[in-house]
């Protein structure tokens, strides 16, 4: 636990510096390379869809392995090392500084009435089309952001890293690498549509699986968190259910209706427009304190897990000492 603690607060005070090498870029090289060659040397489907588990399989447990052997090989040779090694690769799997710093690089250019500069700088972490995008979508578009990566770039790293805390031969650094391949896969090749359907098909659903329990556990939390747990799921779960993804949809419809907004709607992905489910209802209309509050269920979603967590470790330590 001592290792969660000191890598979330380095995340919490310093972030991902921009000069240092990710280990999401370098899955990130591996993951394009591979799929390069997949693309250009296989052309059948089921021969891209073996590729593809091939990929997903040997980046996840290799991840993980050479993770695990990286501190085993450090540790030996100086202990000190070891947990500089961990705390530090462990803190750029938990992206809340830089899921704040996003939101915050923005919101700076909206509060200064500069929508192009906003537009532009919002390009960088979104998906969507953002040229053309009022001062309304791109507040909705923030807040839709932080919804979403809340789970997969915060709380699913951070589950996967106290699963390690059961699992001391292993350690809780290798889980959560492990788990951010999966996400960076998923984000990278996930999609249903060419050249990424066969080869990412298996990238997807694995994610999918993977972030199911922290992505429900996330909208328990926070349910908690709202004072009103039994009112929020059970109206999260009607709104969810209308989302084609098993996740994404229920995370963002536990952030819309704490903070009485609405999400979803019309977006532009290169071109095309697409339509998401209406997630809450607008009682409220979204701005810059809908995203900090939305900033600060995050924060207290990942801290009150820490609580008890360590709170639960000390009990059950009590416990094999009497």
């Amino acid at each position: 636990m001592d290792i969660i603690w000191l890598a979330s607060i380095l995340d919490y005070l310093i972030g991902d510096p921009s000069t240092w090498i990710h280990p999401v870029q370098v899955m990130g090289w591996i993951i394009q390379r591979y799929h390069d060659f997949v693309i250009d040397r296989i052309s059948s489907k089921l021969g891209r869809k073996i590729a593809g588990i091939i990929l997903s399989l040997a980046l996840i447990i290799g991840s993980g392995g050479i993770t695990w052997l990286l501190i085993d090989l450090v540790s030996r040779f100086n202990y000190y090392g070891g947990v500089i090694l961990q705390v530090v690769l462990l803190a750029s799997c938990f992206a809340g500084r830089s899921l704040r710093h996003a939101a915050e690089d923005v919101l700076l250019y909206l509060q200064q009435d500069d929508l192009s500069q906003a537009r532009y700088r919002l390009s960088f972490y979104v998906g969507r089309d953002t040229d053309n995008l009022s001062k309304e979508d791109i507040l909705r578009a923030i807040l839709e952001t932080v919804a979403e990566n809340t789970v997969d770039g915060v709380t699913a790293p951070l589950f996967y890293s106290l699963m390690g805390v059961f699992f001391p031969v292993i350690g809780c650094v290798p889980f959560a690498i492990a788990y951010k391949a999966s996400s960076t896969l998923d984000s990278m090749i996930g999609y249903k549509k060419e050249p990424y359907t066969d080869i990412g098909w298996f990238s997807a659903k694995l994610e999918d699986y993977l972030t199911w329990l922290p992505c429900r556990l996330t909208v328990l939390t926070l349910a908690i968190i709202s004072g009103h747990p039994l009112k929020y799921i059970t109206e999260c779960r009607e709104y969810a259910t209308q989302d084609p993804s098993p996740n994404s949809g229920w995370s963002e419809a536990i952030y819309a209706l704490i903070l009485k907004v609405q999400l979803g709607g019309e977006n532009t992905y290169k071109g095309e427009t697409k339509f998401k489910p209406l997630l809450g209802k607008p009682e409220q209309k979204i701005d810059e304190n809908s995203i900090e509050q939305a900033l600060s269920l995050t924060r207290k979603c990942f801290l009150l897990w820490l609580f008890t967590l360590t709170l639960l470790k000390q009990v059950l330590f009590g416990l094999t000492t009497l």
